[in-house]
C-alpha cells in the first residue's frame, strides 16, 4: 500500500509557522492567527525583532476579535490557569477500578500519579469510546448508569483535584433522548463536573458554552486542537495536540494570546514525550499525562515521568512568576549554552527572576547558564529540564522545594496483555455440538484496525495523527496454536428459557446485579444482559466452559453453527488483562448496528473469522442486548 503522507513525520497542519520580522502586513497578522506555533529564530540576533512581532500580532488580534477577558475574571473557573497536569483515564482502568472487588479506587490512582508524577491537576473522566455502538446505548447512559459516579467525582474534588466530563458529538446513531445540549448541562450540574472535554472538536459553539455556563458558574471546556484565537475569549484551556515545535524552541500561539488560557501538551502516540514536555516547559503550560489510550498501554519512561515531576515542582510554586511575570521567551543565556542545545525562556516579576531552561542534546550540559541559584539541581541534563532563580530576597517557597532528580531512563515500560487460562471441564456436551478436532490449527482473523488494537502493543508507534487508511481500514491477523484434545462447541446459544432453568436449580445471582437480565422477554430467545462471569457460571453448571475464540472460529468455519433469533455477538473465553486494561474478543456479530459514525463498535452479523476486541466495563456495564454466549466442552483424550 502506498501512502500520500508519512504517519512519522508531522503533517503540514502540524508544523510550527514562520513569523515575518519586518513589520507585519494586515494579511501577515490575520495569517498568523492560524498558528500551532510560532517558530522560533535560529540566529539570536533577530530574535529582538521576532518578539516584538509576536507583541504587535498579540496586540492587533486582540483588536480584531474585540477580546475582554472576561471567561478567566470567573472565579469558578480560576482554577484552569494553574492546572498543569491532566491524566486521561478510563473508567475502567485497573488502576482506577478492581475487578475483584466491585469498586472505583481512586486511592490506588493518585498515589501513583503522586509517585510517579508529583500529583494531578485535573482528570477527564473517559466513559463510552471505545465501546459504544455494540447496542444502543448512548454516550449519556455510559455515565447515568455507572453506580457510585457521583462519589467517585467527590473523591476526586476531596484530593484536590478537579474533573472533566467528555462530550462525543459524533453520537448520533444510538437510542435518542434530549438534545446533547440538554443532557450534557444536565450531567455537568448532576456530577458537578467542573469542565468537559471536547472530543474531536476544536471548539463549542457560543450557544453552547453560554448554556454550560448557566448549568455550572465557571465550567472550563477544552478542545481536542488548535483553538481558533477568537474563541479564546470563552474557552479557558485547549490541547496542543499533535503540535511540533522548531529546531529551536518556538511559542504556543493560544497561550502568547492570553497568558491564562491553559494547554496541554499531548501526542498519544509517542514514546519519546521529551519535545513537548520541554515546549510546556519553554511557555508555562502543562501536559495531558495518558498512558492508556482506549485500552492500548503507551506508559511513559522513568525519564519523561521524572521531568513531568520536576516541572510542575517549580510550576507549583513559582506559578505567579509564570503568570503574570514578564516572559522572554528564547532569553539570552551564558555564553556556550545554546551552542550545547541548551535554550530557555525568562520571567520577570518584581525583584525576582525566573529561567526556564532545557537541553535538546544528548550531553548533559554543565555550564554556566544563567544568573540565578539552580532549582533542580546543577546543570542542565541530557533531553531535560532546568530553573535557575535570582532574587533580592529570596522566597520562602525555594528552601521548600523537595530535591527532585533528573532519571535518564528512555526505555518504554513494555507491557504484556495475559489471557486468563480456563479450566478443562469435565462435562457431556450437547448432542448436537460441533466437534474441533485435537491439533495444530493456523487461523485468519478478520478485524477492523480501531485506536484499541488487538492482542499486543500498539497499534501505533510515534505516529502523528493516524488517519484513513491507517485508522478504520480492514485488517487480518494469523492465529496458531495447538488443541490438546478435541472440542465440541454448542451449536446453539443459550437462551432465556435455558438461562432461567439454571437461575432455578442453582439459586445463581451475581455478585454484581447491576443490568442482570434487564429487559429479557422471549424465551427462545438469545439470553442476553449477561457478562463473562454471568456466561461461565451457566457454563459450569452444564460442566462446560467457554469457548476461546479460537475454537469459535474454527467450530463456525464448518457451518454447523447456527445463530438465535436476534442475532447477538458471543462472549469467548478470551480475556485478558495488561493490569491496566482487561478485554475481550467477541464473535459472531449482531443484527443491531450503530449507524453515523465510524468511532462505533461495528455492528451486523459477521462472519466466524470476524473477531471485535471489546474493553471490559465493570459494574455490570457489560452486560448488554447485544451479546450472548454458547457453551464447550472439553472431550476426552482418544486413547488407542
Amino acid at each position: 500500500m502506498t501512502y500520500t503522507f508519512d504517519p512519522l513525520v508531522p503533517r503540514p497542519i502540524d508544523r510550527p509557522t514562520e513569523v515575518p520580522l519586518g513589520p507585519l502586513t494586515e494579511d501577515q497578522l490575520v495569517a498568523l492567527d492560524e498558528a500551532k506555533i510560532f517558530a522560533g529564530p535560529a540566529d539570536p540576533a533577530d530574535r529582538p525583532a521576532w518578539r516584538e512581532r509576536l507583541r504587535e500580532w498579540r496586540a492587533d488580534a486582540r483588536g480584531r476579535h474585540g477580546y475582554t477577558g472576561a471567561a478567566y475574571e470567573r472565579p469558578g473557573a480560576a482554577w484552569a490557569a494553574r492546572c498543569r497536569t491532566v491524566a486521561q483515564v478510563w473508567l475502567w482502568d485497573e488502576l482506577l477500578y478492581d475487578f475483584e472487588q466491585g469498586r472505583f479506587t481512586p486511592e490506588r490512582f493518585l498515589a501513583d500519579a503522586r509517585e510517579r508524577f508529583a500529583g494531578l491537576d485535573a482528570v477527564v473522566l473517559w466513559h463510552a469510546y471505545p465501546v459504544i455502538g455494540l447496542d444502543d446505548r448512548n454516550q449519556w447512559d455510559f455515565y447515568r448508569d455507572v453506580p457510585g459516579l457521583t462519589d467517585l467525582v467527590r473523591q476526586f474534588h476531596d484530593a484536590g483535584l478537579h474533573v472533566f466530563v467528555d462530550y462525543n458529538p459524533w453520537d448520533v446513531g444510538t437510542r435518542r433522548a434530549g438534545d446533547d445540549l440538554e443532557e450534557l448541562a444536565s450531567l455537568v450540574a448532576d456530577l458537578g463536573a467542573d469542565g468537559v472535554f471536547l472530543d474531536t472538536l476544536k471548539k463549542a459553539e457560543p450557544e453552547f458554552v453560554k448554556a454550560l455556563e448557566r448549568a455550572k458558574p465557571g465550567i472550563v471546556l477544552e478542545g481536542e486542537s488548535k483553538l481558533p484565537v477568537e474563541r479564546i475569549e470563552d474557552h479557558a484551556s485547549s490541547w496542543a495536540q499533535f503540535f511540533a515545535d522548531s529546531p529551536v524552541p518556538g511559542v504556543l500561539r493560544a497561550h502568547w494570546y492570553e497568558r491564562r488560557h491553559m494547554q496541554h501538551h499531548v501526542r498519544r502516540w509517542h514514546r519519546d514525550h521529551t519535545e513537548e514536555l520541554q515546549s510546556a516547559w519553554l511557555n508555562g503550560v502543562g501536559v495531558m499525562v495518558w498512558e492508556v489510550v482506549f485500552g492500548v498501554w503507551v506508559g511513559w519512561s522513568r525519564r519523561d515521568a521524572a521531568t513531568v515531576r520536576r516541572m510542575v515542582t517549580v510550576q507549583r510554586a513559582a506559578e505567579d512568576l509564570l503568570l503574570h511575570g514578564e516572559w522572554t521567551p528564547l532569553a539570552e543565556l551564558a555564553p556556550g549554552a545554546e551552542e550545547a542545545g541548551v535554550y530557555g525562556s525568562r520571567w520577570d516579576l518584581g525583584d525576582q527572576t525566573l529561567w526556564t531552561v532545557v537541553n535538546r542534546s544528548d550531553e548533559d550540559y554543565t555550564g554556566p547558564v544563567a544568573p540565578g541559584i539552580p532549582l533542580l539541581g546543577p546543570g542542565v541534563p541530557a533531553r531535560g529540564i532546568a530553573a535557575f532563580l535570582r532574587a533580592e530576597t529570596e522566597p520562602t517557597w525555594v528552601k521548600e522545594l523537595p530535591d527532585v532528580p533528573h532519571d535518564p531512563d528512555a526505555r518504554f515500560p513494555h507491557r504484556l496483555a495475559v489471557r486468563k487460562q480456563p479450566a478443562r471441564s469435565t462435562g457431556t456436551p450437547d448432542p448436537d455440538a460441533v466437534v474441533v478436532p485435537a491439533g495444530p490449527y493456523v487461523l485468519t482473523v478478520r478485524y477492523r484496525a480501531r485506536e484499541t488494537g488487538m492482542y499486543q502493543g500498539a497499534p501505533y508507534v510515534d505516529e502523528w495523527k493516524p488517519l484513513p487508511p491507517r485508522l478504520h481500514d480492514a485488517r487480518t491477523l494469523q492465529r496458531d496454536g495447538v488443541l490438546a484434545n478435541a472440542v465440541a462447541v454448542a451449536a446453539t446459544e443459550v437462551t432465556n428459557a435455558q438461562f432461567t432453568e439454571f437461575l432455578e436449580r442453582t439459586g445463581y445471582r451475581p455478585a454484581q446485579p447491576h443490568r442482570f437480565l434487564a429487559w429479557n422477554t422471549d424465551a427462545d430467545a438469545p439470553v442476553t444482559y449477561v457478562d463473562l462471569d454471568d456466561a461461565r457460571a451457566y457454563c459450569a453448571w452444564r460442566g462446560g466452559r467457554l469457548p476461546t475464540e479460537d475454537e469459535w472460529q474454527l467450530a463456525g468455519e464448518t457451518g454447523l453453527l447456527r445463530r438465535g433469533e436476534p442475532a447477538v455477538w458471543n462472549w469467548t473465553e478470551s480475556e485478558h488483562s495488561d493490569g491496566r486494561t482487561r478485554f475481550v474478543m467477541l464473535k459472531g456479530g449482531c443484527d443491531y448496528r450503530a449507524e453515523g459514525s465510524d468511532w462505533y463498535v461495528e455492528g451486523g452479523r459477521r462472519d466466524p473469522d470476524y473477531s471485535v476486541k471489546l474493553l471490559l466495563p465493570g459494574l455490570g456495564l457489560a452486560r448488554g442486548a447485544t451479546v450472548g454466549f454458547r457453551c464447550a466442552w472439553d472431550l476426552p483424550e482418544v486413547t488407542a
